[in-house]
């Protein structure tokens, strides 16, 4: 039986961040092989195939309990940590084939050996919801109107569509409880994966807090959302929240669940326009390989 291993991704000072297994070598495996996977373990899955042509170095697909993604962040950051801890990739840029599109993975390594990696995605596009959208929304995430902060809520996309709702203040973002079935028929309507409210910590320091509340994954609530930080972080320079420039942005997650997490991102610029960015953060192991 194919061997899955966990690690955890976005982690904070080894702690947190999002559970995701992983297999290395799954060439053999079955759509419904991988699937259960991610149905026994409760997360979003990352697996690991040989490259499909001699444009890419490997391909990887990606599972929740329902269903198949097109693109994960955290689990494709978290097989590349794995795969160059093993000691399997053969340089330190790797091109990978996902159904969303073509990935560039990085890896870096700091003095004590330590492993950062590092993904490609394209530049975010936004566009902001119309009144009955917006009011749909709020209702979903039972939001009144006090607590939604200055921005229009917007659909935004790297890779898969988020919708992005300014939150008055942390406190605001924190107090959400909606329901799923009403999360799932929103998006729905909205053509939107997943529901991501998101708050102003410290401006200046481009420090952010968010949470997702994914569509139809077979949980409620994500510790973190790579892709959907990816996206957030244009949306926060169409909001006019971060200055363009290439300095990182921060963005947390997972508190609400006990599993505070750090996102990472650095938007691209050529001839002053953004033009894509580099996500990532920080892994650990969680568990030896399961089988």
């Amino acid at each position: 039986m194919t061997a899955v291993e966990l690690v955890s991704v976005f982690t904070v000072d080894g702690e947190g961040g999002n559970p995701c297994p992983i297999v290395v070598d799954a060439g053999s495996m079955s759509a419904s092989d991988m699937q259960g996977v991610a149905r026994r373990h409760g997360h979003e899955s990352g697996f690991v195939l040989p490259a499909e042509s001699d444009d890419f170095d490997l391909t990887f697909r990606f599972f929740v309990p329902n269903h198949e993604m097109e693109m994960c962040g955290h689990a494709t950051i978290g097989a590349l940590w794995l795969l160059a801890r093993q000691g399997k990739l053969t340089g330190d840029t790797i091109r990978i084939s996902t159904r969303s599109g073509p990935v560039t993975g990085y890896i870096s390594r700091d003095r004590g050996g330590g492993i950062r990696a590092e993904i490609t995605q394209p530049a975010g596009k936004s566009v902001p919801l119309t009144a009955q959208q917006r009011d749909d929304v709020l209702r979903a995430l039972a939001a009144g109107p006090d607590s939604i902060g200055e921005g229009v809520p917007c659909n935004a996309v790297t890779s898969r569509v988020k919708t992005l709702v300014p939150m008055r203040s942390p406190d605001a973002l924190h107090a959400l409880d909606p329901a799923v079935a009403d999360v799932e028929a929103v998006c729905g309507r909205i053509g939107s994966s997943g529901l991501y409210p998101f708050a102003v910590i410290d401006r200046a320091a481009r420090l952010f807090e968010a949470r997702q509340f994914p569509r139809s994954s077979g949980y409620r609530e994500d510790a973190a959302t790579g892709i959907a930080a990816a996206a957030l972080a244009f949306g926060l320079l169409d909001y006019g929240l971060v200055a363009p420039s290439d300095d990182e942005i921060r963005i947390l997650q997972g508190r609400a669940m006990g599993r505070l997490s750090e996102i990472r991102v650095r938007i691209g610029f050529a001839g002053g326009r953004p033009v894509g960015c580099l996500l990532g953060g920080n892994v650990v192991l969680m568990a030896a390989p399961l089988r």
